[in-house]
Parts: structure tokens; sequence; C-alpha cells
């Protein structure tokens, strides 16, 4: 299931307290994907790793009250308070690395919403997540009584579907365009290989947060090869190399004529950097001048650019150009 549907699916389910794990490869975003639906849902959000507990951080730690004469578990703090009015999220992250001791503990708190004297909020949900078993991780096998506790879903990589989130977030037109080129380089895990890196969307968001940084020009390559693996950046920086030589967006945006490139490759280059400029406050005449130059693309490189376009929230359809725009390109529509 690609992010898209996974999310659309998954809300309704954290709304009813339905408990759900959700199965993918590392760095494909599991824990991204409900960070940002409890972001944008108002609910509290906490990121437990099992793995990294053990069973008396879950139940609580005993003292001998002085009173009653009896012991008492103590609450984890990490643990939200039982009396919190609050929507919130409870993840349990990569629960199938933890040991089965870890697993155990952690029944009567998925199944009764309870552990020893602790309760979860009554406005809590709570999902879990863990790699394949078959993905070279630290995994142990999830006993049948705590997976039968889950409804089970599994996190597929699908490129339009990030795309999508990249604009979003602003992820550098440089990575869009250079996975929109190859999309099969968003993700190159392979469980077989003993390489350290690979290209994963959370490896190509660390790839990003590196061309925002003052990182030296010379150490770049170095520094995303630790991220992608060599072979990605190599391709991907020589692929940056492309993009100084394409012509000037602004003047296309302000209805100049221009050279076209004639690499495909600078061609998906051009078209998310036009996407780019125009989600920048564009004027109408700026989309008019856009829609006329993408009349002159062929029609891979046009219906890329007007889908993007739209995708990402610029009138075209609205713009007195966009039925010139249909009649070139009827041949594509239909």
């Amino acid at each position: 299931m690609n992010s898209i549907d996974l999310k659309k699916s998954l809300i309704p389910l954290i709304k009813s307290q339905i408990p759900t794990f959700i199965w993918g490869s590392p760095g494909v975003g599991k824990s991204s994907l409900i960070s940002q639906i409890a972001q944008e849902s108002n609910m509290e959000f906490i990121d437990l790793r099992l793995s990294l507990l053990d069973p008396t951080d879950l139940r609580g730690v005993p003292f001998f009250d002085q009173t009653t004469k009896t012991a008492i578990w103590a609450k984890p703090e990490f643990l939200p308070n039982s009396n919190s009015e609050e929507f919130g999220i409870l993840f349990l992250d990569e629960i199938n690395s933890a040991p089965p001791t870890i697993q155990a503990a952690a029944y009567q708190l998925i199944l009764d919403r309870k552990i020893g004297e602790y309760t979860l909020p009554k406005n809590y949900s709570i999902i879990a997540a863990g790699n394949y078993e078959n993905d070279r991780g630290v995994t142990y096998r999830m006993p049948t009584p705590l997976a039968n506790r889950f409804i089970h879903m599994y996190f597929d990589i699908d490129f339009t579907s990030w795309k999508q989130w990249a604009y979003s977030v602003n992820i550098d037109k440089r990575i869009i365009s250079y996975l929109s080129y190859k999309p099969s380089n968003l993700f190159t895990f392979d469980p077989k290989s003993n390489e350290k890196s690979f290209a994963t969307p959370r490896s190509w968001k660390y790839v990003d947060d590196v061309l925002k940084s003052e990182l030296e020009l010379e150490l770049l390559e170095n520094v995303i090869s630790g991220a992608i693996g060599k072979d990605s950046a190599t391709e991907f920086l020589n692929y940056c190399k492309i993009m100084n030589d394409l012509p000037s967006i602004e003047d296309i945006c302000n209805g100049i004529e221009v050279d076209l490139p004639t690499k495909n490759s600078a061609m998906y280059a051009l078209t998310i950097g036009i996407v780019y400029a125009l989600k920048q406050n564009a004027t109408k005449e700026q989309i008019s001048n856009v829609i006329s130059f993408a009349i002159t693309l062929s029609g891979e490189f046009s219906m890329l650019l007007m889908k993007d376009l739209q995708e990402e929230g610029v009138e075209v359809e609205s713009n007195p150009m966009w039925k010139d725009w249909i009649d070139a390109h009827r041949f594509l529509i239909q």
C-alpha cells in the first residue's frame, strides 16, 4: 500500500482506536507518516522504541507502600498521564526488534490498554511498526498472540506518493528532478548486499539536509555517499551539473523564448524547476507563459509539467491558455 492510501486507511483506524501494525523495509518513512498524521490531527505523539527497553521499563518499577503494606508499580515517565484528556498516539516502533520478554510485556498494554496499575488515557490510540523479518535487521518472530492483537498493513514504496510529499516539504528540487528521471533510485535497499549505505526515502531526506547545510563542496560527494551509497551519489551529483546548464526558468515564466535541452535528463530537471518557480506566488501571466511553453514540448514532458503543476495547486485549468494546451495534446488525454 502506498503512503497516500496507507495514510487514508490509518486515520479512521486511529480515530476508532483500533491497534494497527505497519510493516515496511528500513527507511521507508513509517514513523514519519504516523508523526505527520498526529501533527495534522493536532494529536500528541509519543514515539516509543521497545527495542531499547526492558520489561521493568515498560511495566514500571515496584516500590513498597508503607501505608497499605503492598508493592506498587511506579508508572514509567515516558507514558502519557492516565488522566490526560488530550487525543494522542502511542507509537510502538521496532516492536518486532524487541526481545520476546518485552513483546510479552506489551501484550496487556495493546489489548487491554493497561499494564500493571497503569491505564492508557481514553483518547490515545496505539500504532506499532516494524521491519520485515527478511530485511536483515535485528528482529524476533512475533508471537501469534501478539500478532493477533493488530490489524496488519504493509507500507510499499511508491515514487508518485513520495514526490507529492517531497514537494510539500520543499525537498531540494535537484533531488526531485533526479528521482523523476530515475525513480528506481528512490529505494535501493538489497537485503543480500553488505553495503552499509543505500538509498531510501529517509536517506534522501538526509541528502536534502546536507545540500541545505554549509558543507564545503569538495566534501559533498563523500558525505552524500555515506547517505545513499557511492554509485547513487556519483550519479546524482553528475545530474546536478546538468541542471547548471539549463535555460533560464525566469525567462520561460516571462514568456521569453529559450533553446530546449536535447537530453531527457535535462528536460526532467527543467520541468521540476518550472514547477518550483510557479509555486512561489506565480502571476496569472506567468502561468499563461508556462502553459504556452508546455504546448511546444513533447507529449511526455508536457504532460509531466502540467500534472505536477496541478498536483501542487497551481491554477492551470482556470487559465485562458488551458484550452489551447488541451487542444494541442488531446491525443494524449483521450
